[in-house]
């Protein structure tokens, strides 16, 4: 997570649309101020305090923002501002273990934190009675933690945060690149030189001493923003931050540091034989400049420039004419002390990177002699406004960026100096920074590249230095001694022991739903919300991969592909920019059951908005230009699915869920064999005879009446005629009355994929929502037994979960996870024994919890403009009443234990499911083997049997 950076895009998101040469009577209409209004005041000790009312949803949003990052971190001890983050969500003097994980959950809440380069934030989102509850839990992890950690605390977490960097770093394709270009780019002690999650060795040495040092140094209230932002009693508010907060002391450094851009003498170019990696990947880095230096201003639109749109020259060259790639991006990546402009190209199978490196030379000279027009800057212009609404859209958006800026710029006005500058960058300084910071300056390259295909690497490269970590098979866990002496609280003039008693529970009132039907049979589903200029909507057609031929998967697919490119009155490039002008977001994709049109955009463009994705939907341009490039683009995709184990575990899952027979048993984007013989003449086809009225819905959530949504779709109500569409009926493959373990090689995995599966029901299924509450304490959350089990206990992985997912057909529950490599077999055993002790220990508390959960997030399901158009959509999709979520919460009430074991025995009997396991044969087969849990086979990596079956003993 980088909040930083996407913070600082708010601010260049906010006011470029003001900008106009000439204003237009509909932008005269909005001009609103792009800020979010609060109240900033300073405790004695030094945190600043933040507060924003906004009484839309009984909820509140609590963020803490500490200004320390990894660049507050010293060499050999990499990483820890990462690893401390952890170590806070774990316990503290009041608040006992696992309760942060445990109780925002049961209070129907959401939370989590995150560490970049320069700062580490916390948050939750829970109904407003929770509010003083959360104040005390901060308030205790900032003032009052250091004398609850002991050595089994520091020792039992380090294994989480391994598997963490094994899950997004070391079991990846290109997963070490950061690192790569870190080392060279920066000098060895500058703060930048290591990337944030750090080097395992450094975390294994951390000692409980680090632990208290970087507590004491960095983690004191003078080196913090509070921002709590929703519905408040503003004076009750006071005086609980005074009460938990105002007591403790300040402590640390809180002197912010200064900018260390960095230079190069000359280019560095490295190359690296990638486990993972398919097809080959070209990264260019220069160094640039710190956020907010006038240049990055600049630097930002001219990344944009470069790669978005069809004009751009790396699309151009890179995407249209050579087709090395299917996309190209610049960005310029500015943080606290320094910047990196970046580009990037992920090339197709087979492309050398000298290649690649030659076109992007290419297209970089015909940037510089034909620079580029007042429209390509206006178009990126345009879609600002849009997107700094959809970034205040949440409470949670809200408290980041009053936060952010407090921290890093020094107040939060400071958004208005940031949207001075912005509105001040012309084409001259686009054209200067890039002679100034690109032109024949000097950069950091990698070329990571398939095993044994080091040919495709840039010529001149070096091999680059990569630590790998060597998984030690049957590795024996540290034993850590519990401590034995009681923890010594922290003085406090208030009792900090006892949680504060929630307020009374909010009153929730559902928005209101308008339902209408057009002659031509299309539904409409709409919420009326007037708090922010801005509008989603969603056109869905069932069917989608449903109606696939099994025998050419991949054409529904290709499908929303093409209908983006271009109508018959309009080139892709016209498309592009007449979407761009008005700053709206179209997006068109392909689900197991339904093709769904997605817009979003601000109130006063919404006929424009609807126009055009009428167009795309009832004008579809054909281009067979545009058809062979998105259809040899697909082609390189399906090429990269096998080095991500989780897409490998879901299509062997598919396999062994629906059988062979069933189109969902098939990958939606197609297999290699079915998109090489797909022609433009089968997409005809399908849209012809699957895209109906008939069978779709039109769902709209936002500031627009409902009468101003029916006179937007006449044109569609008159010129989309139906017709009859047929679904194929396929066979429910019955549930395995005997479990089995499919497993599937993945060479060299740090860590192993899990999932244990079996199909249950459709999502309007009486028996649906029971079973996702029988499922609450299992895995539904990070306190269930699941999470608890593998990870907090164990240490096997960074989470584990499950959850049943929603379908018009039967569809699976699911338990997964990705553990460590070398604890594969001891997981599957953990999986087995933690979902047969859940059934067998399941009680009225467990019960309690989930209902308690599940009735208070309510409090939250309609907040964003997303999450109304989501309960639209199920409606819709699942045939489902108005009001299913209020009916639910009465079912849920009258739930016993005896109901929950009932749906249990039905659903959840661990000995009749399949466990997929996508790992390293070589070193993790045989102790599957030896588990004799259940016969084993082996698969391919689209679940094709490969071998007889395993029996067990």
């Amino acid at each position: 997570m980088k909040l930083g950076k996407s913070i600082l895009s708010l601010a260049l998101v906010a006011a470029l649309v003001f900008q106009a040469c000439q204003p237009t009577a509909k932008e005269d209409e909005s001009k609103a101020k792009l800020s979010v209004e609060y109240e900033k005041y300073t405790l004695p000790n030094g945190l600043d305090v933040i507060l924003h009312e906004d009484k839309s949803d009984p909820i509140v949003a609590v963020a803490i923002q500490m200004h320390v990052g990894s660049n507050r971190e010293l060499p050999g001890r990499t990483g820890f501002a990462h690893f401390f983050e952890h170590m806070l969500f774990q316990k503290s003097e009041n608040v006992a273990e696992g309760a942060f994980f445990k109780n925002i959950n049961d209070l129907g809440g959401q939370f989590n934190g995150g560490t970049w380069t320069d700062g580490t934030v916390y948050y939750e989102v829970v109904p407003k009675d929770a509010l003083e509850r959360i104040l005390w839990m901060e308030s205790d992890r900032m003032g009052y933690f250091i004398n609850a950690v002991t050595e089994k605390d520091l020792e039992g977490e380090k294994p989480v945060v391994q598997n963490e960097k094994r899950q997004r770093v070391d079991n990846v394709p290109y997963g070490h690149r950061n690192y790569v270009i870190k080392k060279a780019l920066y000098p060895e002690g500058h703060p930048y030189n290591w990337e944030v999650i750090g080097e395992l060795d450094d975390l294994q040495a951390a000692t409980l001493g680090d632990v208290k040092d970087f507590y004491n140094k960095w983690y004191g209230p003078n080196n913090a923003t509070l921002v709590v932002a929703g519905d408040f009693d503003k004076e009750a508010l006071k005086a609980w931050i005074e009460k938990y907060f105002g007591e403790i002391p300040s402590r640390g450094d809180d002197t912010p540091m200064n900018p260390q851009p960095v230079t190069l003498e000359a280019s560095k170019m490295f190359y690296h034989e990638d486990d993972f990696a398919k097809v080959p990947d070209l990264r260019m880095v220069f160094p640039s400049v710190e956020q907010f230096n006038d240049d990055a201003y600049a630097l930002a639109a001219l990344g944009e420039i470069l790669t978005e749109g069809k004009r751009a020259p790396l699309y151009k060259e890179l995407v249209e004419e050579t087709e090395y790639a299917q996309s190209v991006f610049a960005y310029n990546g500015d943080s606290e002390l320094a910047g990196e402009f970046n580009i990037g190209v992920r090339a197709k199978d087979g492309v050398d990177l000298d290649s690649v490196y030659v076109a992007i030379q290419r297209a970089l000279d015909s940037f510089e002699q034909n620079g580029f027009s007042d429209k390509d800057l206006q178009r990126i212009k345009a879609r600002q406004e849009t997107n700094f609404y959809n970034g205040i859209s949440s409470l949670l958006g809200k408290a980041f960026q009053l936060s952010n800026y407090n921290e890093f710029a020094g107040s939060p006005d400071y958004i208005t100096t940031d949207i001075d500058k912005i509105l001040a960058v012309t084409k001259e300084d686009v054209m200067a920074v890039y002679q100034k910071y690109i032109k024949g300056k000097p950069f950091v390259m990698t070329s990571f590249v398939p095993k044994e295909q080091l040919e495709l690497a840039v010529d001149g490269s070096e091999k680059a230095t990569v630590k790998i970590e060597e998984v030690v098979p049957n590795e024996e866990p540290k034993e850590i001694a519990e401590a034995t002496t009681e923890i010594q609280k922290t003085e406090s003039v208030i009792d900090r022991s006892t949680e504060p008693a929630l307020g009374e529970a909010p009153l929730i009132t559902p928005p209101v739903i308008y339902e209408a039907s057009l002659s031509n049979g299309l539904k409409v589903y709409g919420i009326q919300s007037d708090e922010l200029p801005l509008i989603n909507f969603s056109l869905r057609i069932k069917g989608g991969q449903l109606l696939d031929n099994p025998e050419l998967p991949g054409v529904a697919n290709l499908m929303t592909d093409i209908m983006q490119e271009g109508t018959a009155n309009k080139t892709p490039e016209e498309l592009e920019d007449a979407i761009g002008q008005i700053g709206a977001n179209i997006s068109m994709y392909t689900s197991s059951e339904s093709i769904t049109i997605s817009a979003n955009c601000l109130a006063r463009y919404f006929d424009e908005t609807v126009a055009l994705v009428e167009e795309m939907l009832l004008e579809p341009r054909w281009d067979e230009e545009e058809f062979d490039r998105i259809k040899k683009n697909q082609i390189n995709s399906i090429k990269q699915r096998s080095a991500n184990p989780n897409i490998i575990a879901s299509q062997v899952s598919d396999k062994m869920m629906y059988g062979d027979d069933h189109i969902l048993s098939k990958p939606i984007s197609g297999t290699l064999e079915s998109v090489e013989q797909i022609t433009i003449e089968d997409l005809k086809k399908f849209y012809q005879t699957n895209y109906s009225p008939s069978i779709a819905a039109f769902h709209i959530a936002g500031n627009v009446s409902e009468g101003a949504v029916m006179d937007a779709l006449k044109n569609i109500e008159t010129k989309w005629a139906a017709k009859e569409v047929n679904f194929p009926v396929y066979p429910i493959k019955e549930p395995s009355s005997e479990d089995n373990i499919y497993f599937a090689n993945f060479n060299n995995a740090k860590q192993s994929a899990i999932r244990v599966q079996r199909l249950t029901v459709p999502r309007n299924d009486p028996d649906y929502f029971p079973l996702t509450v029988a499922n609450y304490g299992l895995g539904g959350n990070s306190g269930g037994e699941l999470f608890q089990v593998l990870r907090e206990e164990k240490g096997y992985t960074y989470g584990a979960y499950s959850y049943v997912e929603s379908s018009s057909v039967a569809a699976p529950f699911t338990a997964y996870s990705s553990v460590k490599s070398n604890v594969t077999p001891e997981s599957v055993q953990a999986f087995k024994d933690v979902m047969e002790g859940y059934k067998a220990n399941y009680d009225s508390a467990q019960l309690e919890k989930a209902r308690t959960s599940l009735i208070r997030q309510e409090a939250r399901a309609y907040e964003t403009l997303g999450q109304k158009l989501s309960i639209l959509q199920n409606i819709s999709s699942y045939d489902l009443p108005k009001d299913y979520i209020r009916q639910n919460q009465e079912e849920l009430k009258k739930y016993t234990v005896e109901d929950m074991k009932s749906i249990m025995d039905k659903y959840l009997q661990v000995d009749k499911m399949s466990y997929i396991i996508i790992g390293d044969a070589k070193t993790q087969l045989e102790g599957v083997e030896a588990l004799n849990i259940a016969p084993v086979i082996k698969v391919d990596e689209n679940g094709n049997e490969i071998d007889k079956k395993i029996e067990a003993n």
